[in-house]
């Protein structure tokens, strides 16, 4: 499957790359510890943001079929941040709106559909994505199969837990999958 056909991958970082729910005093095993000062962070009296990060996903995710894209409220600092810790090389990275998309008031009262949810959609503009994030719910997929005319894959990671590797055997399985049906 080359690069044009490969299927979308997105990622969002705090959750599935960055277990930040996982107790404070308790880092997840096979991550490190990093100390950002992202924009927002750099007041000199305000302690960095801690960041887990597990150095080992930069080629579990290079390894599978998927076109990566950065999908996080990170948006561009992804790329400065985050990426060279994980050995990632630069990802192109999808612009939030300003506001709160207007013509998707579901993200108001939960249980409700994402505020990233519409702008993925048109970002992806019918292609195949699998988007990796702690926050999707089953008003995102229903959103997703009523505007999205390709095959997609809203996989839900545990904020706690991070990306394990049964979620790379999901998303290896499904990118499979559609190369199947493709063929």
């Amino acid at each position: 499957m080359d690069t044009v056909t490969r299927p979308l991958l997105l990622l969002d970082v705090d959750g599935p790359l960055n277990p930040w729910m996982a107790k404070p005093s308790r880092r997840p095993e096979g991550y490190s510890t990093h100390r950002m000062r992202p924009t927002g962070w750099e007041q000199p009296y305000q302690k960095p943001l801690r960041v887990w990060l597990n150095h080992e996903h930069g080629a579990e995710l290079l390894a599978l079929p998927y076109s990566p894209v950065w999908a996080t409220t990170w948006t561009h600092e992804a790329n400065e941040w985050i990426g060279p810790h994980l050995g990632l090389p630069e990802l192109p990275v999808i612009t939030w709106p300003d506001e709160k998309p207007a013509s998707s008031p579901y993200w108001k009262s939960p249980p409700a559909v994402h505020w990233k949810t519409q702008t993925i959609v048109e970002y992806a503009n019918g292609r195949p994505f699998a988007w990796v994030d702690d926050e999707i719910t089953d008003p995102d997929r229903e959103f997703v199969a009523k505007n999205h005319s390709g095959s997609a894959l809203l996989h839900h990671v545990d904020p706690r837990l991070g990306l394990l590797a049964d979620d790379f055997t999901v998303l290896a399985a499904w990118a499979t999958g559609l190369a199947e049906e493709a063929a």
